[in-house]
């Protein structure tokens, strides 16, 4: 995936794409190990967990998801909030996850060292008053540096595109996953899957490796996607 503020010195730097995975009675701590090896064979540079991670407490899934600190990459892993979060108790997951090792970015960025990786709370959030923050996420980057965003939610493309993001990463929609959902999901998300281009960002929104109610997919397979980014600069 090209990124044309993206250094040369970061040219085929991989990140593992990982969302919905949705932990919870059917899906337990032998999915969540799944996921993980699945991950962790692929030896991405980062990992990115683009929300709804369970749906459940700490106190019922915590063993299950135990297996996720056994990700591992050269600059880590990283999660942001999904809406299935905050109906799960979201600040108690955050830090949660934070014990297994992942590193949460709750309307925040780090500076990795050849571009800016951010993140924003899930649009869910609005209802703890804990939304998301484009602007406490992105608003005092350096212009000149590449951006790769984790945003749970495609429709908040609209939003990266306005602060100069060149790369959304998304889950959410579960590729519409089966009848009627695939409708629903068209209807609600700009990208139901894939890559598509919004100006000079790009989404991309994965089908997700979980599954939500029945864990059953119909012509939406389920995916882990290891991005693979490309500098355009000489």
């Amino acid at each position: 995936m090209p990124l044309a503020r993206l250094p040369r010195a970061a040219h085929g730097f991989r990140i593992a794409v990982v969302s919905d995975v949705h932990l919870g009675p059917v899906l337990g701590r032998g999915f969540a190990q799944r996921v993980v090896d699945t991950v962790n064979a692929t030896q991405p540079d980062l990992i990115a967990v683009v929300g709804d991670l369970v749906d459940g407490s700490v106190k019922d899934l915590g063993p299950a998801a135990a297996p996720l600190a056994r990700l591992r990459a050269r600059h880590g892993a990283y999660f942001v909030t999904g809406n299935h979060e905050y109906f799960s108790g979201a600040e108690q997951w955050v830090a949660e996850v934070r014990t297994l090792g992942l590193h949460p970015l709750e309307n925040a960025r780090t500076e990795l060292p050849h571009f800016d990786l951010a993140g924003v709370n899930d649009l869910q959030g609005e209802s703890e008053g804990r939304g998301p923050d484009f602007a406490k996420a992105l608003g005092d980057r350096d212009p000149s540096r590449a951006c790769v965003l984790l945003a749970h939610q495609p429709v908040q493309i609209h939003e990266a595109v306005r602060h100069g993001v060149d790369l959304q990463l998304s889950g959410h929609t579960h590729g519409g996953q089966l009848w009627p959902g695939n409708m629903i999901a068209a209807a609600a998300n700009p990208t139901v899957a894939g890559l598509e281009r919004y100006g000079d960002t790009q989404l991309y929104v994965s089908r997700g490796a979980g599954a939500w109610g029945p864990p059953t997919r119909v012509d939406a397979p389920s995916d882990v996607t290891v991005i693979e980014l490309a500098a355009t600069r000489a």
